[in-house]
């Protein structure tokens, strides 16, 4: 089964995956990645204060890349509390 690495980016940098997952296939790699991005997704929701957040989530194999899955949102207040 193939080895896919998952390297993080955000506004804080990137972390580079240097361990990987063994998977069957791609589209489980995908599912891992989407699924990794929604907590990211939801970390950052919790802490935003206002401004756009943006992640995403290179996907690669031995071989380099393989796919990149990518998220953004924005929070604008209309109201400070």
């Amino acid at each position: 089964m193939p080895q896919y690495y998952f390297d993080l980016k955000d506004r804080n940098g990137t972390t580079v995956d240097e361990e990987g997952l063994t998977l069957r296939d791609l589209q489980a790699a995908q599912n891992e990645a989407a699924l990794a991005l929604g907590v990211m997704a939801r970390d950052a929701a919790i802490t935003a204060l206002d401004g756009v957040e943006q992640m995403e989530i290179e996907v690669r194999d031995d071989d380099g890349p393989v796919m990149l899955v990518r998220f953004s949102f924005e929070i604008s207040r209309k109201k400070q509390s």
